[in-house]
């Protein structure tokens, strides 16, 4: 008997198994489980090939800011497509897109902050940040500061340099990272490393501390510049206590240490501000910002490097040729989706509608999640959110690594139609800016059924009674 012919979603899930070497994914496990394989979105809804409706509540990587089936980002890059396509902002030539971009960037940015550095996505922003910062220094006669340091679990990219900023254990396990020059110091995690009877305020100041003993271990005439997310993303969404970036500023300003905002998630509304640095519970003036994702909502692939006044004169003034770039830097056809997706934030007040409607109504209605027996310890800022899962919440006894909690939520979560990311046992969510509070309650409400399920699957494995 002959083989029943193989659907066409089966086909195709089978050449992406045999083909498709996935970011972040265990191929042994792509290979016992095939992907999910998404079709269309609109909105801050997606579908998958068997029409299954899921609400996006992580605006896909932490970008789709303005949701699925924006016909005018779609058109305001097409327009451009069948002008201009392509050309690249080497050897003294622009084009209007990014020429208007850039404008509109420094427009739109802290005072102060008067050009951009335009790179693909926040990985090579990131690495583009370091080579300046280094050359600035060089530029100002002091070629030993090239430390640059970061905090544990932070996550700054994927390219080696980017890697090397950040703080992830697992990706420092691979391919002889990090590079040297780079240094690490914990992250403001009050949950996790606070102690008994502390204060915010008193963990806020000893956490900032942690950097000032580390540039004097090393020697302020050795370090560059430090870098924070204003809210730490991909590490589980990490809000720093009160005060905490305020002491940084501070330090880093006694060092003379240039300091850097990764904005790649923070960054265009996700807090409520153009910019998470300028966000109240933040407050600072950094010296560089690195942007990306939200800058096009995700439609196309573009990021880079805001550059403050003191930084960007030395290096207009002294510089020569900076001796960097990329073919994809300026690329007129995403420049122009991203002044379309500037155009829209502003003139449907997006960020107003996230500082005073869904981002405290998210919040409220997350914290009501922590009823849950499973879940507790909610935290969150903007249009950010995250839980922590408990084998024992009274005691805050998390399950061991091989109960695989975390996972077990959010494959739950997408049996459920919502899409959380799980962390290790933080569970974590980022919806689009244009989410409504009937969007919030959904996402809430199927949260709720996939805590349920999750702590089923748990009993089930014997690591709940």
């Amino acid at each position: 008997m002959s083989e029943a012919p193989k659907r066409p979603l089966d086909r195709l899930q089978a050449a992406d198994v045999a083909h498709h070497l996935h970011p972040f994914t265990d191929a042994d496990e792509l290979r016992r489980r095939p992907p999910r394989l998404i079709v269309r979105g609109q909105g801050v809804r997606i579908w998958d090939a068997d029409d299954h409706e899921i609400l996006d509540a992580m605006s896909g990587l932490w970008c789709v800011n303005l949701g699925y089936g924006r016909t005018d980002l779609v058109e305001a890059a097409q327009r451009q497509m069948l002008r201009l396509p392509y050309y690249n902002t080497f050897f003294q030539t622009t084009t209007e897109p990014a020429a208007r971009l850039a404008a509109a960037l420094a427009r739109i940015a802290p005072p102060g902050m008067r050009q951009v550095f335009f790179t693909e996505c926040g990985s090579t922003a990131n690495d583009t940040m370091v080579r300046m910062v280094r050359h600035y220094w060089e530029l100002r006669r002091q070629p030993l500061r090239k430390v640059i340091i970061s905090r544990r679990n932070a996550y700054h990219g994927s390219t080696l340099a980017a890697a090397s900023l950040g703080g992830m254990a697992s990706m420092h396990a691979q391919g002889g990272l990090p590079l040297p020059d780079f240094s690490h110091i914990e992250q403001p995690h009050r949950l996790q490393l606070g102690l008994p009877g502390e204060s915010e305020q008193d963990f806020a100041l000893r956490a900032a501390g942690w950097l000032d003993e580390r540039i004097r271990a090393i020697g302020a005439e050795r370090v560059a510049a430090f870098v924070l997310e204003p809210v730490q993303g991909a590490g589980g969404v990490i809000v720093p206590p009160a005060g905490y970036a305020r002491a940084i500023e501070s330090i880093c300003r006694r060092h003379q240490v240039l300091l850097v905002s990764d904005e790649v998630i923070c960054g265009f509304g996700r807090l409520g501000y153009w910019f998470g640095c300028q966000h109240p519970a933040i407050d600072i003036e950094p010296d560089l910002i690195t942007f990306a994702k939200g800058v096009t909502s995700g439609y196309l692939p573009l990021g880079g490097v805001l550059v403050g006044a003191e930084v960007g004169e030395v290096l207009s003034a002294r510089a020569g040729e900076f001796a960097h770039g990329f073919t994809y830097s300026g690329h007129p056809s995403c420049c122009a989706l991203a002044l379309a997706n500037l155009h829209a934030l502003e003139h449907e007040q997006v960020l107003q509608q996230v500082r005073q409607v869904t981002a405290p109504y998210l919040q409220q209605r997350f914290a009501d999640l922590a009823r849950h027996p499973l879940a507790g310890d909610p935290e969150g800022l903007g249009m950010t959110a995250a839980l922590t899962l408990w084998q024992d919440k009274a005691t805050r006894r998390p399950f061991p690594d091989e109960a695989r909690a975390g996972l077990l939520c959010r494959d739950a979560c997408f049996d459920s139609g919502v899409v959380m990311r799980a962390v290790g046992q933080r569970m974590i969510i980022a919806p689009p800016l244009v989410s409504t509070i009937d969007d919030i309650d959904r996402m809430v409400e199927r949260i709720g059924i996939a805590l349920d399920r999750t702590q089923q699957a748990l009993r089930r494995g014997g690591w709940l009674r």
